[in-house]
This record gives structure tokens, C-alpha cells and sequence, in this order.
């Protein structure tokens, strides 16, 4: 129930409020956060699914190349959840660093497809850049909101797996 309500929130997000800033040329990348959101708390498995889930819908609501959202957040997905098992999960700046990381990767993958030829190349380095500046400390600030409101950590140490309440 849960994914499906981050699936919900994070494409409405994204074609409606969002949507109006990225007309302006400022991109929160939202599916990016999400996936990395979703990846630290419940690993590799539960990311690539929702990484692929989201970016499927994502690829569907655009009209576009149909896998170019669902690959990249998949295999995001996948990467986060693997080091989620070694990195310190409830320091903001790891959450920082992820975010730029998962962010500058989302949107290099999906800019490129965009471009035709060398001569765009400056849009997207200027895209990627200012996507990462907004969405990773934004990013970062909404999960420590969202920890001190929660009174707990949003992220268990440890591998999720049985026996674990994650």
C-alpha cells in the first residue's frame, strides 16, 4: 500500500506542481528522489521495483522513449539498495551525496536522449547542474524533516531481511 501511495505522490508531484518549475528550467527530479528514498529504506530488491515501476509510469505519462525512465531508476534502485546495506543511512550528508549522485545520473541518462549532436552538450551539463544544486539539498532537508517529525530513524541499520521490521 505504501509503494503505491509513493508511486501516487511522486508522478503527481511531477506533472503538476513540479511541472510548472521544470517550464521555468528549474528540475526537481523527483522520481530520482524517490527511488532513492524508497531504495535506503527497503533495500535493492523493493528499489529496482519501484525505480522500474516509477520510471515505467513516468515513460507512459511522457509519451516518449517507452524504458527511458524505467531502466535508469531500475538500475538506481538497485545500486542504492546494494550500498544501503553499508552506508550510514541517517546522516544527511550521505543523503546529500546519494541524491546528487542518483540525480546527476537520471538526468544525464534522460537529457542525452533528447540532444542531437555535440552542440547540446552545454544544455545538458547546465540541466544536470542545476537539477542536482535544487534536488539533492532539497532532497536531504524533506528526509531530516521528515526524520525529526517521525521521532525515529526512517532507514534501519542493518539488512532487511526476515526478522526485521524495516
Amino acid at each position: 500500500m505504501s509503494i503505491l501511495l509513493m508511486l501516487l505522490v511522486a508522478l503527481l508531484l511531477r506533472s503538476t506542481a513540479l511541472s510548472v518549475l521544470g517550464a521555468r528550467g528549474v528540475v526537481i527530479d523527483v522520481l530520482a528522489f524517490a527511488t532513492v528514498a524508497w531504495s535506503l529504506r527497503y533495500g535493492e530488491t523493493s528499489g529496482t521495483l519501484l525505480g522500474f515501476t516509477i520510471g515505467l509510469l513516468a515513460d507512459l505519462d511522457d509519451g516518449h522513449w517507452l524504458g527511458r525512465h524505467a531502466l535508469v531508476l531500475a538500475l538506481l534502485g538497485y545500486a542504492i539498495g546494494r550500498l544501503s546495506h553499508t552506508l550510514v543511512r541517517e546522516r544527511t550528508r550521505t543523503h546529500l551525496v546519494v541524491l546528487a549522485i542518483a540525480t546527476a545520473v537520471h538526468q544525464t541518462w534522460c537529457t542525452a536522449f533528447d540532444l542531437t549532436g555535440v552542440a547540446g552538450w552545454p544544455y545538458l551539463l547546465q540541466r544536470v547542474a542545476l537539477s542536482v544544486a535544487v534536488t539533492a539539498p532539497l532532497g536531504a532537508l524533506l528526509i531530516a524533516l521528515a526524520r525529526r517529525l517521525y521521532g525515529r530513524p526512517l532507514f534501519p541499520h542493518g539488512p532487511l531481511g526476515a526478522g526485521t521490521t524495516g
